[in-house]
């Protein structure tokens, strides 16, 4: 047994330490994502467009009214923090609507579709109480309201 193996034979089962030249540089690899193109992780602060917030709203109708809920009137507020969260509040058009559980679903869901959107809180607010004053001219036009 020559000096090497008789070395290793004497290592075995014991901890040994090696020093960087021990170790060939040449046969280490490195791991690297081939991917990088994720959004969040290269651009998590990525701007929200509010007219795109608004275009998404607007696909929203009150089963009951042929009219979507951001020409109703019915969308209060939009705030959109740097973080990509969106805060809505939203009233009804009466307390009673048959339609206040899946409203605010619809438009939470509508706006979690907007590029850069990452969390979207909606809150049903009764203060100020809608009134007809708050349509768009256009609702007011598709409603017969002029």
């Amino acid at each position: 047994m020559d000096n090497v193996d008789q070395k290793r034979s004497d290592n075995i089962g014991k901890a040994v330490s090696t020093s960087e030249s021990d170790v060939n540089q040449e046969n280490i690899e490195t791991w690297k994502p081939e991917d990088n193109s994720n959004p969040q992780i290269n651009n998590p602060k990525e701007e929200i467009d509010e007219n795109a917030i608004i275009d998404a709203v607007s696909t929203i109708y009150d089963p009951e009214i042929p009219v979507n809920v951001y020409d109703l009137g019915l969308i209060y507020a939009i705030d959109l923090h740097d973080d990509g969260k969106v805060q809505v509040e939203m009233t009804l058009t009466a307390p009673n609507c048959p339609s206040a559980q899946e409203l605010p679903v619809m438009v939470q869901q509508a706006i979690e579709k907007v590029k850069g959107v990452t969390e979207v809180k909606v809150e049903i607010v009764w203060d100020p109480p809608w009134d007809p004053s708050r349509m768009s001219d256009e609702a007011r036009l598709t409603l017969n309201m002029f």
